[in-house]
């Protein structure tokens, strides 16, 4: 037994230039009939949030799927999968296509290499996907843009919630951002991890679809512009609280980040907020205000 509930629809061109463009979505629940052996010509993301069954790659292999998990179905790539007739489970799917998903593939974002990904957690995506259903509703005169913009909000969903985790079961890229400020290289983050140096470089690849030393970089110096327009640290002082002993080399490597040097980073930055800055936390029901 089962239940299910599916609509689908073609945008125009023109919504094609939104992106991103959602051709359809369903809720279904159960002992759900194998999918496949089949091929599409457009993506679709199946979130499993309860139950569990199988996924069998384009190798032939068949692998155990236990909810949270996604499955990524991919254009032009055979995919084969079905609940556990005893068990059946709890699926959501999206089919959608555009431009900019040859984007998000780049960026990390959607994975042809891992069509099987564990996610910490199926409720924000789930949520994504029944604001999708509801916006699916017929006689909807913007079904078009809310179904896109959502599938937008599904992706980042789904990359938040990846179980990229080290031999702890640590999810690799909150421990990262914990431990950003220490002096450790990055063998010596993957040692703390659990894990090799390869294996912690593919974990934050999956991610956040770059390499462990941009993504620290990217934490320490968005901490440095923090301090920098928030408080009246030495140039020096601020270098060290993000890890750097050496503050010339934190001042190269800033202004080749950013563009511009610590020191005239700030006076610009300072300059261009009305009214300075203040440490007094305002009542939500007075919010502050620009005289002017």
């Amino acid at each position: 037994m089962y239940r299910t509930w599916m609509r689908y629809f073609t945008p125009s061109p023109l919504h094609h230039r939104l992106g991103l463009v959602c051709l359809g979505v369903g809720l279904q629940h159960g002992t759900l009939p194998p999918v496949g052996p089949r091929t599409l010509d457009h993506h679709v993301a199946v979130v499993l949030c309860a139950g569990r069954g199988w996924f069998t790659t384009p190798d032939g292999r068949r692998h155990t799927v236990t909810a949270p998990a996604l499955l990524w179905l991919v254009p032009g790539v055979e995919h084969h999968y079905g609940a556990d007739p005893d068990t059946g489970w709890d699926e959501g799917f999206v089919d959608f296509t555009g431009p900019a998903a040859a984007t998000y593939t780049e960026l990390g974002y959607i994975e042809p290499q891992h069509p099987l990904v564990p996610l910490t957690d199926a409720g924000p995506a789930r949520a994504a996907i029944g604001r999708i259903a509801r916006a699916a509703r017929r006689g909807n005169p913007l079904l078009e843009v809310e179904t896109a913009a959502a599938v937008h909000e599904l992706l980042v969903a789904l990359r938040r919630a990846r179980a990229d985790t080290g031999a702890d079961g640590e999810p690799v890229l909150a421990a990262l951002a914990r431990d950003a400020f220490l002096p450790l290289s990055i063998a010596e983050h993957a040692a703390r991890r659990g894990m090799t140096p390869a294996a912690l470089r593919a974990a934050v690849r999956r991610g956040a679809g770059c390499s462990p030393k941009d993504y620290l970089l990217g934490i320490r110096l968005g901490r440095a512009k923090e301090l920098l327009v928030a408080t009246e640290l030495p140039v020096a002082a601020v270098a060290r609280r993000v890890g750097y002993d050496d503050p010339a080399y934190f001042s190269r490597l800033f202004t080749r980040r950013v563009g511009l040097a610590p020191a005239r980073f700030r006076d610009r930055q300072i300059r261009s907020v009305p009214g300075g800055w203040s440490t007094h936390v305002p009542d939500p029901a007075f919010p502050p205000h620009v005289d002017g």
